[in-house]
């Protein structure tokens, strides 16, 4: 997995590559402190580039969340396709994080 981070307006967008597994635990690790540092208050994850995420991967987007409302940030996940959407829409995590389109 690999990323960048874009400001927009009034929201951090970060834009996930990729594929998102156990092995990336590290660098989400990273990631989550670089978005708990920034000032702004909305914190997107862009799925529209990422190509696969299994379980554990599923398992840190919901610890990111976690992250961010520790630290008083809305936290949102943005375009996820393909296998990305059928493994969320599975796992029910609209329920628990907001998606957009």
């Amino acid at each position: 997995m690999d990323y960048g981070i874009e400001v927009r307006d009034q929201e951090a967008v970060v834009r996930l590559r990729g594929r998102l597994t156990f092995n990336d635990h590290a660098k989400l690790r990273t990631l989550i402190g670089e978005m708990g540092q920034n000032k702004l208050k909305r914190q997107v994850l862009d799925l529209s580039s990422l190509e696969f995420v299994d379980s554990a991967g599923i398992g840190m987007l919901l610890i990111a969340r976690e992250e961010m409302d520790r630290a008083a940030k809305q936290f949102v996940l943005r375009g996820a396709a393909g296998q990305v959407k059928r493994v969320l829409t599975v796992a029910q995590i609209a329920k628990i994080v907001p998606m957009e389109d």
